[in-house]
């Protein structure tokens, strides 16, 4: 009988307790700090061209939270590090110290965890487009990152996918249900005479055919390979949710061997076994701009960067952008920022996505080989460096190749005027790895990023002068640099961002070329370019009268790293080299070694 009454009274207790925190608001029993609450999503940007963007790969920037830390393998760069995103959370005032003024994160969703040994740190293997990562936190964590970001004056762009989802299903190419991967064939045998070709097929990701993956026997084709989605949830390999879990969202015709033929770019696997998703389909498209709105409506975002762009029909980006638009806005979200990448080099093909209708702006990739590439990182090397005529000639092709309008519903600045200029990222080895290490070429390389026309994006690292080859060692840890804000490239690049941010010219203002050279060995004007920035009356809306006209036009001197310094001249003079003769319509510099300067 006592036991019944103690047993009562324990229930009655417990009943309470729970009553009582059910009162409390927010989704379930559990009370939520406020910046961990659903946000009122609001504008932050006025012009995007007065912004630095900062890309941080959340896996490498800091770990302020160890309690997520499982399958970390420090040191292995192919492996997760732990950071996440309360650790960039803990130091955005290192990012402001820096002088940049937007952050872009890298992909927030639900991966599949690891395959082969080598892990999803990165973000980029979708499993599930509507959960977090757990690698990185949760949704209130993540609401913490973007409203702390913005009280300190930070704007949040966040990388997307469309493309493509993880290796979440394989090709059962044999019919035996299993995923296998088949080598056969011997090669020439030794006294035997006779050989047989050896083979290898993955049914994870099989080689690009163009009826479809396909099924065979001993006896010979047996039509399209079914598709199998795995059920591994130890490393969260299961299939996603909705219509992204089904056979017919995905094309099925093996992973793309030749980039140049365009069926192959647009309808072929990603190599690794990521699976293309059929995004033509209404109910698809569907479903990726709805789950992807969502994120910005749950953390209030300011921006997508958009993965992998040219291997996505263009159908898809103008009923995309135009979609996301219309939704935003009534909300209160407008210049709403969304660029694309393109891994490539052609500026035609990276201005065709800034169509009427379609992305604000791309990825600069061109003016990376072109420019900072060719003409900073090879520096070191006459044979292989390239004149400064190269930037004047890619300049004046944005005019031709890249939409001179603004987006309607977007930005407000056309995207000639707002392409996203980089110099390296997570995808190319770092600068100085090409560049023999050369510092004084990479604070060039900055100077140009930095004045020149469009929004600098700047690779997380590259103050703290990170020199990794390609990927993984271009993905470093940034705490073991124990946030260092004294060294000469992160005080560089400050004093540049402080620069920028005083002068409207050099944000928002159109470009002359004063000065460009196809010279690169010992003659007189060799590595240098010389620009102008006039910010027409339209860019002064908001400024005070006498600041705009002070800071509406600027000059810029860049050299590339084999000529010599730049030292401030009055603008309206011919500048000489000291004990050199005149060098007409060229800036000053001296015979020492390289360096940049701005001329105002």
């Amino acid at each position: 009988m006592m036991k019944t009454r103690r047993t009562s009274v324990v229930r009655l207790l417990l009943a309470s307790v729970v009553a009582a925190a059910c009162v409390v608001p927010e989704i379930g029993c559990v009370s939520v700090p406020d910046e961990g609450k659903q946000p009122i999503i609001a504008t932050h940007v006025d012009d995007w061209r007065d912004e630095v963007i900062y890309q941080v790969l959340i896996d490498r920037f800091a770990n302020g939270d160890i309690n997520n830390d499982y399958q970390v393998r420090p040191g292995f760069l192919a492996r997760f590090q732990g950071g996440d995103w309360a650790g960039l959370t803990q130091h955005l005032d290192y990012i402001k110290e820096l002088g940049v003024t937007t952050l872009w994160i890298s992909p927030v969703v639900k991966n599949v965890e690891t395959d082969a040994d080598v892990d999803s740190y990165h973000g980029y293997w979708a499993q599930d487009l509507a959960q977090t990562n757990p690698h990185f936190g949760d949704l209130a964590e993540l609401r913490k990152l973007t409203a702390k970001a913005h009280d300190m004056g930070l704007k949040v762009v966040l990388d997307i996918v469309t493309n493509h989802m993880g290796q979440v299903f394989f090709y059962d190419m044999n019919l035996n249900g299993n995923a296998d991967i088949y080598i056969g064939g011997s090669g020439p045998l030794p006294g035997a005479g006779s050989k047989s070709d050896v083979v290898r097929i993955t049914e994870f990701d099989p080689d690009w055919d163009p009826r479809g993956v396909q099924a065979f026997t001993s006896l010979g084709n047996a039509g399209r390979a079914p598709v199998i989605f795995i059920q591994d949830p130890s490393i969260n390999r299961v299939p996603p949710p909705g219509i992204l879990g089904t056979a017919r969202a995905y094309h099925g015709f093996g992973r793309i061997l030749n980039y140049d033929v365009q069926e192959q770019t647009r309808l072929g696997d990603f190599p690794g076994g990521l699976k293309d998703v059929a995004t033509e389909l209404p109910e698809v498209r569907a479903e990726l701009i709805d789950l992807y709105t969502r994120w910005v409506e749950k953390t209030d975002l300011d921006g997508f960067r958009i993965d992998t762009v040219k291997h996505v029909e263009y159908e898809f980006w103008s009923e995309f952008a135009s979609k996301v638009r219309q939704r935003l806005a009534p909300q209160g979200k407008s210049n709403f920022l969304m660029f694309g990448e393109a891994f490539d080099g052609d500026d035609k093909l990276l201005g065709s996505y800034t169509q009427e209708n379609m992305l604000d702006s791309v990825f600069y990739f061109s003016q990376h080989y072109q420019v900072f590439r060719d003409v900073f990182q090879y520096a070191y090397d006459e044979k292989q460096q390239k004149g400064t005529d190269q930037i004047k000639s890619m300049w004046a092709d944005r005019k031709v190749n890249y939409r001179n309008e603004p987006q309607p519903g977007g930005i407000g600045v056309a995207p000639s005027k707002a392409l996203v200029n980089f110099i390296d990222n997570h995808d190319v080895a770092r600068f100085l790895f090409f560049a023999n290490n050369d510092k004084e070429a990479l604070r060039n390389a900055l100077v140009y990023l930095l004045t020149e026309e469009g929004i600098p994006c700047v690779y997380y690292g590259t103050e703290q002068e990170f020199n990794g080859g390609n990927d993984p060692a271009n993905r470093e840890v940034l705490w073991n640099t124990g946030f260092n804000t004294t060294n000469d490239t992160f005080v560089h690049m400050r004093k540049l961002n402080r620069i920028r941010a005083k002068y409207i010219a050099l944000r928002r203002g159109d470009t002359n070329v004063v000065y460009s050279t196809g010279h690169t060995r010992d003659e007189e004007d060799a590595g240098i370019i010389a620009y102008e920035r006039a910010a027409p009356p339209a860019s002064w809306v908001g400024w005070p009268a006498s600041t705009a006209s002070v800071n509406a036009r600027v000059r810029a001197v860049a050299s590339t790293g084999r000529s010599a310094s730049s030292r401030a001249c009055n603008a309206a003079t011919t500048c000489r080299t000291p004990h050199r003769p005149a060098v007409p319509s060229s800036p000053c510099r001296s015979p020492t070694s390289a360096r940049s300067g701005i001329v105002r």
